[in-house]
Formats: structure tokens, C-alpha cells, sequence
């Protein structure tokens, strides 16, 4: 049995908490040894150089809503949604805010929101997400076709470090060199970094948005360890503050639905659009239409017997004669090649058609048990001029395993969410699935693309960084990994793969762990309806310590 930490924080070690918390949003199902819900940074700190004393694995995690499995694992789960010294502070005047890492995105923009500004981005996790977990994936959402991901909005963070150390990394300002873990990073792999710069600027993919590996790209144009930290998954320490740039909220909205017969219309439609400047750009494959056809508030509005792809496409302006002109722009451009362009919606229309995208992860969630949806070649980004090839390439394999697929995402970035929905009944559906994601991360490479554009590589991708980067480039991934966690105590298997094969300890099929039935009942809820801002301890029976 695991020792005490010397915290003030729930810390649980009872077949009940475990189980509670063996899940997330994405595949996996993996009990921890414990789960502890530090009370503060103070407590924070305590757990970090308890686990150091002790060897002890740490997993932080925040909503539990992140896909790739960087929220579960099998040492001391980190609840960080309880610290209790949070902060939320906004200065309109130079369109700043300073928030904790518990804090949720829905929070910082509804406080924002008074001052009519805003974080933009809006990843479909964000009525939960918290910030710091933002930060860990380097998320991004629909709008991240015109404002990017989280990475471009970050101004400061403060990161607890693995020797138990408050590191505050701040743009374009050198790091404190008395924190240990800069020393070592700058001894050891700040000069293999710099020698390797040919070799990094060569393997890392030319897509719009990637949030695989180490971002050793940026931090070659940046010189800013904060950028090596955005991304990182919590596996170079703990994020505990931000400091992040907002952006004024326009004025003025507008929607615009596209219709293409053919995904071989889709990079002519989408480089049409670029140029003015749409807010988002989001694909909802054939797959999608026939999922919703039969919502009562949707399906009208998405019912293309003859097409092959609907694109929703938002624009945002202060101007109204600007948006007016953009949306003649896009029309113009896109009639030669749509089977229709829909710019009559009403905002309560437009407003109805986002949501079902948004909803699309609890709606997938939502079949029949032995249908479940699993997300394993979930987050792709290839080049726009390669989409379409990557969707009909999906499609076929999918179809040659006999595993349907439902398609949808970011068209504007060519980042392309794909769901899987196999019969788990029927034996040896996990070796189709996992020779699938073999053929399918091969064709991502050979399309110039990465195998994660917002999610992070977790556990499920992180096998594959060899195939995208090759291998010196994840040997560098290696010592910056070790420069700030050399006892490798946070999230081993993340990003760095351990020995253990993606498709394995699923939550579903008959190798799935065994969970008490009313825990295991409450956390397909929690799937269901999307409900990722719940306790897991309130699942378990909710004591401050057991």
C-alpha cells in the first residue's frame, strides 16, 4: 500500500475512488493506485516531492475530458479540480486575463464576455475543460482555422516542476536559471536542440495545426520554454497559472451552409474560403448526415440525400458591409463548385446547426452498448490539398475491416475527427481496430500529416512519434523529457510510449476491467451526456480521506 502524502486534500485509496477515476473521455480504462485532490498549490507541492521521496507515478488531470488517454493511469491520479486558491482576474485595459488552471474556459469568457472580450479558442469540450488542461494539449476548436490553438494566446504560465520547484516562464524573458529543472535543460538538451535545428525543421509535418510531441519547432522560432510546456500533457510538470491575451468579441455573425457532392471538392471549397477569413470552417462527413438525419431539431436543416459533405462556415466581423461583401466573396467562389451555398439562416437556425457539431462526441456516445464509439484515429491533421484523400483513404479502410466510421471536424485546418464504431460482440474486433490505426497512421505519414492536431498524443499516439518524426527527432523529445522530469514521475507512456500496445486496457469488450455496476453506470453517463465537469469523487462516495 502506498504511504500517506502529507497533505490537507482528500487522497483515496479504496477500490471505489480508484474505479471512479480509471476513466476519461477517451478509450481507455486503467485503475490507478490512488487518487488525491490536492487542496492548493502548497498541497500540490507536497504531492509532487512525496512522490519524488517515494517514486511514485503522478497522473494530473483536470475535467477528464481530454481523448488519448493522458487523464488515466496506474500511479496517483491528480484531481486538480478542487485547489481551492483559484484566481480569475481580467484587465480590459490591455486585454489580459490571469487565471488558475482549474479554472473552466466557460468561466474565463463569461467574466471576459463583460468587457466584450474573449478567449477564441473554442474546443467542443469547452463548457468543462479547465484551462490548465487547455494548456496541456494545446487545444483549439473550431475557430483555431482563424485564430489558432491555445499556444498563440498564452502569454505566461507557472509550472510546478518535478523537484518540486514554482518555474514562471514568460514570453520573449529568459528563464530563471537557479530552477533546477532550466539548468538541466539547458546543460543537456538546449545544445543538442540547437545542433539538431536542419533535422527539426526537416521531419516536424507542414499542417496548420499540430499538437504531437514536443513543439520543438516553435521553441526553435521562439526561443520560449513556454512553448515546449504548451502540449507537453503534464508530463514536464504541472501547470498551476496562466497568463493569457484576449480578443475583442465581434460585432456581427454570420453562417453559411455548403453543400459538396464529392470529398474531392473538399480542398478547392476550403482554399476558396481561406482568404476571407472565416472564424471556422467545420466538415460533417456523409457519415454525420445519416447519424443526425433523424434529430428532430437538426435533421431538417442537414438532409442531402445527393451529397457527399456539408460545410458549416462562420464568419465574424465588426463591419457589417465587411461581413456582407465576405459572404458575396464566398458565395461567388464557391458556386462553381458546391451543389449548394445556403447563406439565408437565421442566428437561431445557424445557432441550432453548431450545436449539433458540438455535440457530436455524446451524440456517437450515445449508441447501443454493442456499438460503441471509439475514438483511436480520432484526431489527424494533413495538408487542406490532402483531405480529401485522407477521407475517402479512411473510409475504404474502415469498410475493408467491416468497421463503420463517422467523420467530422475542423475542414478550414484539414483536421479531421473519426469515430469508430465497431460491434464489439463479434471476436476479434480489437486486432481490426489496431491494424487499422496501423494502416491509417502510415497514410497520415505519407500525406505529410500528423496523427494529432488538438488532442495530444496521450497514450494512444504516442507509439506512433517514431513513424511521424523518426527517430532522432524522438530522442530529443527524450532529453527534454528528462531535463525536466529525469525520474520520469509525471505520466509515464504519455507522449514517450512505454512497452504497452495503444489498443489495450479498453473500456469496453471483455478485457475491460471489472468496476462496481453503479460506477461503471455513472461513468457511461458521464460519456453520454458529456458531463466531464462532474467529481468523480462524488461517484465513489464523496469523504475528505479514506
Amino acid at each position: 500500500m502506498l504511504p500517506q502524502p502529507p497533505i490537507r486534500g482528500a487522497y483515496r485509496t479504496d477500490s471505489r475512488a480508484r474505479a471512479a477515476y480509471a476513466e476519461g473521455a477517451g478509450i481507455y480504462r486503467i485503475i490507478p493506485e490512488a487518487v488525491c485532490l490536492p487542496a492548493d498549490v502548497a498541497d500540490l507541492t507536497a504531492v509532487v516531492c512525496w512522490a519524488a521521496d517515494h517514486r511514485i507515478h503522478l497522473i494530473p488531470r483536470g475535467a477528464g475530458s481530454a481523448m488519448g488517454g493522458g487523464n488515466v493511469g496506474s500511479g496517483v491520479v491528480l484531481d486538480l479540480t478542487r485547489m481551492t486558491d483559484r484566481r480569475l482576474e481580467i484587465d480590459p485595459g490591455t486585454r489580459r486575463a490571469v487565471t488558475s488552471a482549474p479554472v473552466t474556459l466557460t468561466s474565463l469568457n463569461q467574466a471576459a464576455s463583460q468587457y466584450g472580450l474573449r478567449l477564441p479558442p473554442d474546443p467542443s469540450s469547452g463548457r468543462w475543460a479547465t484551462l490548465g488542461g487547455m494548456v496541456a494539449t494545446n487545444a483549439a476548436g473550431a475557430r483555431s482555422v482563424r485564430f489558432g490553438s491555445v499556444r498563440r494566446w498564452v502569454e505566461r504560465l507557472s509550472l510546478l516542476t518535478a523537484d518540486g520547484e514554482l518555474l514562471r516562464l514568460s514570453r520573449g524573458e529568459p528563464p530563471n536559471l537557479a530552477i533546477q529543472a532550466v539548468r538541466r535543460f539547458m546543460q543537456t538538451a538546449a545544445p543538442e536542440l540547437r545542433a539538431a535545428q536542419m533535422e527539426i525543421a526537416t521531419r516536424f509535418p507542414r499542417t496548420r495545426k499540430n499538437s504531437s510531441g514536443y513543439a520543438l519547432d516553435t521553441y526553435q522560432e521562439s526561443g520560449d520554454l513556454l512553448d515546449l510546456v504548451i502540449g507537453s500533457e503534464g508530463t514536464l510538470g504541472i501547470v498551476t497559472e496562466i497568463e493569457w491575451r484576449l480578443d475583442p468579441i465581434p460585432l456581427h455573425r454570420a453562417a453559411v451552409r455548403v453543400a459538396l457532392r464529392s470529398l474531392d471538392s473538399l480542398a478547392g471549397a476550403v482554399e476558396a474560403m481561406l482568404p476571407s477569413m472565416p472564424s471556422a470552417i467545420e466538415l460533417l462527413d456523409r457519415s454525420f448526415l445519416d447519424l443526425v438525419a433523424t434529430d428532430t431539431p437538426a435533421g431538417p436543416g442537414l438532409r442531402f440525400p445527393s451529397v457527399e459533405a456539408v460545410l458549416l462556415v462562420e464568419l465574424e466581423r465588426d463591419d457589417p458591409d465587411s461581413l456582407r461583401e465576405a459572404l458575396e466573396t464566398i458565395t461567388a467562389r464557391l458556386r462553381p463548385i458546391a451543389y449548394s451555398v445556403d447563406t439565408a439562416f437565421s442566428e437561431v437556425a445557424a445557432e441550432r446547426l453548431w450545436a449539433v457539431r458540438h455535440a457530436a462526441s455524446p451524440m456517437l456516445a450515445s449508441l447501443p452498448p454493442s456499438r460503441r464509439s471509439l475514438q483511436v484515429i480520432e484526431d489527424a491533421c494533413v495538408p487542406v490539398t490532402r483531405m480529401g484523400e485522407y477521407a475517402h483513404l479512411v473510409r475504404e479502410s474502415a469498410a475493408a475491416r467491416s468497421i463503420p466510421v463517422v467523420m467530422f471536424g475542423h475542414a478550414g485546418d484539414g483536421h479531421l475527427h473519426v469515430n469508430l464504431l465497431p460491434d464489439i460482440d463479434q471476436p476479434g474486433w480489437e486486432s481490426r481496430v489496431a491494424s487499422l490505426l496501423e494502416e491509417v497512421t502510415g497514410a497520415v505519414v505519407s500525406l505529410g500529416g500528423t496523427t494529432s492536431g488538438e488532442h495530444g498524443d496521450g497514450r494512444l499516439r504516442a507509439s506512433s512519434l517514431a513513424q511521424v518524426y523518426g527517430a532522432d527527432i524522438v530522442s530529443l523529445f527524450r532529453l527534454v523529457k528528462n531535463a525536466f522530469d529525469p525520474a520520469g514521475l509525471f505520466n509515464p507512456g504519455v507522449i514517450l510510449p512505454d512497452n504497452e500496445p495503444p489498443i489495450s486496457r479498453l473500456k469496453v469488450g471483455a478485457g475491460a476491467a471489472p468496476l462496481p455496476a453503479d460506477i461503471e453506470r455513472s461513468l457511461r453517463e458521464i460519456e453520454v451526456g458529456g458531463g466531464y465537469a462532474r467529481s468523480r469523487l462524488e461517484l465513489a462516495g464523496d469523504v475528505t480521506s479514506r
